[in-house]
């Protein structure tokens, strides 16, 4: 269970998006893509991703101009996540602004692949193959 300061955190970042992460979040609320349950500002394991699909355990991350400074502490925290089985996918800001039927259709894609193929890792299994 998050901790209160870590849900408190959530909550603040999802009333001050950025406007790549409210434009993905008006396609993805009220499973309007693909009938599936998006959560914004989702806390796991301590750390908060930007979208989450429990049911595909799938995080969804929108990289801005701060993320060029945090490429590090990203990539740990991502590492962290994907232990627990949670499949990333990353799409910069500019992507989601410019061009959203791209990303929702690379979206789609990955989703299929992975409804097929579900994700081994984090699961003691090994890797894809």
């Amino acid at each position: 269970m998050p901790s209160r300061k870590k849900i408190d955190i959530a909550r603040s970042l999802r009333q001050r998006s950025t406007k790549s992460e409210a434009l993905l979040w008006q396609e993805l609320r009220n499973r309007k893509f693909m009938n599936l349950k998006f959560r914004r500002q989702h806390v796991i394991r301590g750390f908060v991703v930007d979208f989450y699909c429990a049911e595909l355990k799938l995080a969804i991350e929108i990289d801005g101009a701060i993320h060029r400074h945090r490429k590090l502490l990203d990539e740990l925290r991502q590492d962290v996540i994907e232990r627990e089985g949670v499949e990333f996918v990353r799409f910069s800001a500019k992507e989601v602004e410019n061009d959203i039927a791209s990303v929702l259709e690379k979206l789609k894609i990955v989703i299929n692949y992975y409804k097929n193929f579900p994700p081994l890792h984090g699961s003691g299994e090994g890797e894809r193959g």
